[in-house]
């Protein structure tokens, strides 16, 4: 069941988000060469402790961590731990806040230092794909369409989108009705009404779009080891243009 939030709902989101947009502000500050994934962890739960939030994915079905720190050719739920961030590297952290109740979620892709090329062009189609998703978060307009779109302007870059995880309504619960999905058909799906709030978050694969989790259980990589970015809004569906609860 799809629920529409309530305007103190919305309040309590609004401030999730903007918990979670300044907590991936100032990780973005300490992506190092150097740097462990196990300190970008620390640093973000000490963050949303001392902003009153909770962190969102710690112990959420068994999760270890506070953020998904995904390197290279990890797509998501990398676990942080003592893995050293390298000159070249990209890093997707994904990150969840639990304010009053209600939850923020975002995701940004990061550069390490200096990267290639290729990788920096990644990094600008995916973020561009999640707004142009974000573009069609309107009313009238179906899941479908946002689906459609995200899809359709990854692979005129020549990228694929991946299949095996998608986006997700968001509120109380970190992952409520409807699926987002990143591919898909224009016109299909449920119809956006204003208080939906949803999570529309683009995994970008240079390669082939298909994944495998790794014997952690959590972290799914690139079959073909290509390199993956991410990047993610949890969005108001308002009487007009679409609000982003997660940026600052």
């Amino acid at each position: 069941m799809i629920t529409l939030k309530s305007a103190r709902e919305v309040s309590n989101m609004r401030e999730a988000g903007r918990i979670v947009a300044l907590a991936l502000q100032e990780l973005g500050k300490r992506v190092v060469p150097g740097v462990t994934t196990g300190e970008l962890n620390q640093f973000a739960d000490e963050f949303m402790r001392r902003e009153g939030a909770e962190p969102a994915f710690l112990g959420y079905q068994g999760f270890p961590a506070s953020i998904c720190a995904s390197v290279n050719e990890e797509v998501v739920h990398g676990i942080p731990g003592l893995k050293k961030l390298e000159n070249g590297d990209i890093i997707s952290i994904d990150i969840g806040a639990v304010y009053h109740g209600y939850v923020g979620d975002a995701t940004l892709t990061f550069p390490v230092g200096e990267i290639s090329a290729e990788a920096s062009r990644l990094l600008q189609v995916t973020r561009q794909s999640l707004f142009e998703g974000i573009g069609r978060a309107v009313p009238g307009n179906r899941i479908g369409d946002i689906s459609a779109a995200v899809q359709q302007f990854v692979e005129a870059h020549g990228y694929q989108v991946v299949r095996d995880f998608v986006g997700h309504g968001v509120g109380a619960r970190m992952h409520e009705e409807p699926q987002v999905p990143n591919f898909g058909r224009a016109g299909m799906g449920p119809r956006l009404q204003p208080g939906m709030t949803i999570a529309i978050e683009p995994m970008v694969n240079v390669g082939t779009y298909e994944v495998m989790v790794m014997p952690n259980h959590w972290t799914a990589v690139t079959r073909d080891h290509s390199l993956s970015a991410h990047f993610e809004h949890t969005v108001l569906i308002t009487g007009g243009q679409p609000e982003i609860l997660t940026q600052v």
